[in-house]
C-alpha cells in the first residue's frame, strides 16, 4: 500500500482502562478499516500481555496477530504485528506506540497512534513532546481523553 507523506497523530490518555484492553477495539478498528497495524513497546511484559489479550478480546473471535520474535513467525504476513522494533516488518498502514517508543514525526504510517496512561509520568511526557512536534510540523493531530465508560472523547488542545 502506498503510504501518504506525513502521517495522521493520534494520542490516546488512559486513566480508566489497562493500556492493553484499551488497545484491543483501536487495534481492531484498524483491520476493519483494511489496515495492518504495527504495534511498538520495549517491554516484553506489555507485549506479552497485549497478545493474551488479543485472543481473548471477545468471545466469538481474536484479534489476528502476532509477536516479531516469534520463532518461525512470517512477521509479513501479520496484520497487527507486536514489537520492540520500529522496523516495519509486516508492511503496516498505522503504528501503535507504546512506554514511551518514540517514531520521527514523519514516520511512513497513515496514522501514528500513542497510548500513554496518566500514572506513568515519564511516558505522559514523551506523549506531550511528540504531539507538540506533530503539530508545529502541521500534521493532523487529535487528542482523545479515556471516558468514565473506557471509551474516548475527542479534547481540544
Amino acid at each position: 500500500m502506498s503510504q501518504p507523506a506525513a502521517p495522521e497523530w493520534w494520542f490516546y490518555h488512559l486513566s480508566r482502562s489497562a493500556l492493553e484492553e484499551a488497545a484491543a477495539p483501536l487495534l481492531q478498528k484498524c483491520l476493519e478499516v483494511g489496515w495492518r497495524v504495527l504495534a511498538v513497546s520495549p517491554r516484553a511484559e506489555r507485549l506479552a500481555k497485549l497478545d493474551a489479550v488479543l485472543w481473548t478480546f471477545e468471545d466469538a473471535s481474536f484479534l489476528p496477530h502476532g509477536q516479531a520474535d516469534a520463532p518461525g513467525l512470517d512477521v509479513a504476513r501479520q496484520p497487527v504485528l507486536l514489537s520492540a522494533k520500529l522496523a516495519n516488518a509486516n508492511n503496516a498502514d498505522a503504528l501503535m506506540l507504546m512506554d514511551g517508543t518514540e517514531a520521527p514525526v514523519d514516520a511512513p504510517f497513515k496514522r501514528c497512534m500513542v497510548m500513554f496512561e496518566d500514572a506513568d509520568t515519564g511516558t505522559r511526557n514523551k506523549a506531550r513532546a511528540q504531539f507538540k512536534a506533530a503539530k508545529d510540523a502541521g500534521l493532523v493531530t487529535r487528542y482523545f481523553q479515556q471516558t468514565e465508560r473506557g471509551g474516548w472523547k475527542e479534547a481540544g488542545v
